[in-house]
C-alpha cells in the first residue's frame, strides 16, 4: 500500500512515504516553522519517489496530542491533500506513534509516553504491544506530573516529558528512558497501515485533531479572579 504520513505535533516536522515495500523519511527540527516546511518536504519526498498524490492509496497524520498549532497544520494539510486527490485519511495518536518509535528503536513493548505540555502538565499515555497493534493501558490525557499514576508492571519511558519533570522519572523508577523519542512519520504510517486495511480510514471532512487539552488560556476576568489552568 502506498501511503503518505506526516506529523507536526512536536518541534520536529517529519514526513514519510511508503512505496508499498519500504519507507522513506525526511525529518527536520522545525520549531515554529511547520507551516513553512511541511508542504515543501512532502513535495520533495513525492518527487524523489516519482509519485503524485493520485498514485497514493491514503494519507496518515499525527493527530495529537501535542502543539495546538502543529495539530491544526497536520490535520489541515491532510484534509486538503486528501480532498484534492480523493484519498482516505487515518489520524494516529501522537503518543501511540511515540510508543511505536520506541519499539522500532529499542524493542520496547510496554511504553509510557510523555510530552511536555507546558503549564506544568504533560500529555501522557501508556501502551502495551499486542501482536502488531498497541493497547492503551492509559488513554491519552493531559495531567500534572505529580498526578500520574504508574500502571502496574514494568515500563519504559519515552518522550521529553521525562526530561522536563524529574518527578515523572521518580514515578517510573527502574525504567529505561529515552527523552529524545518523538512521534516519527514512519511510526504514524506503520500504525495507519492496518487501520487502512481494516476499513478504519475516514473521508477528509471527518479528519480531526486529538487535542486532549481544550483550553490554553484564561479570560481576563478569570485571571483577575485568581483562577489558574
Amino acid at each position: 500500500m502506498r501511503i503518505l504520513a506526516f506529523g507536526t505535533s512536536t518541534e520536529v516536522c517529519t514526513v514519510a512515504l511508503c512505496d508499498g515495500v519500504r519507507w522513506t523519511e525526511r525529518t527536520e527540527r522545525a520549531g515554529s516553522r511547520h507551516s513553512e516546511l511541511l508542504l515543501p518536504m512532502i513535495r520533495a519526498l513525492l518527487g524523489d519517489a516519482g509519485f503524485s498524490l493520485r498514485d497514493l492509496d491514503g494519507i496518515a497524520f499525527g493527530a495529537g496530542p501535542g502543539s495546538f498549532t502543529g495539530l491544526r497544520i497536520a490535520c489541515g494539510v491532510a484534509q486538503g491533500l486528501s480532498l484534492g486527490a480523493d484519498l482516505a485519511v487515518v489520524g494516529v495518536a501522537s503518543l501511540e506513534a511515540m510508543a511505536q518509535t520506541a519499539y522500532a528503536k529499542h524493542g520496547w513493548k510496554r511504553v509510557a509516553a510523555a510530552l511536555d505540555a507546558r503549564m506544568q502538565e504533560i500529555y501522557f499515555a501508556a501502551y502495551v504491544r499486542e501482536g502488531e497493534r498497541w493497547r492503551a493501558e492509559v488513554d491519552p490525557c493531559v495531567v500534572p506530573p505529580a498526578e500520574v499514576a504508574r500502571p502496574a508492571g514494568s515500563w519504559s519511558g519515552a518522550g521529553n516529558g521525562f526530561g522536563a519533570y524529574p518527578l515523572l522519572v521518580e514515578r517510573f523508577a527502574g525504567a529505561s528512558f529515552d527523552e529524545r523519542i518523538v512521534p516519527s512519520a514512519v511510526a504514524v504510517g506503520t500504525l495507519a497501515l492496518p487501520r487502512f486495511a481494516a476499513g478504519e480510514a475516514v473521508a477528509a471532512s471527518a479528519a480531526a485533531p486529538l487535542y486532549v487539552r481544550h483550553r490554553v488560556a484564561l479570560t481576563t476576568a478569570e485571571r483577575e479572579a485568581g483562577q489558574t489552568l
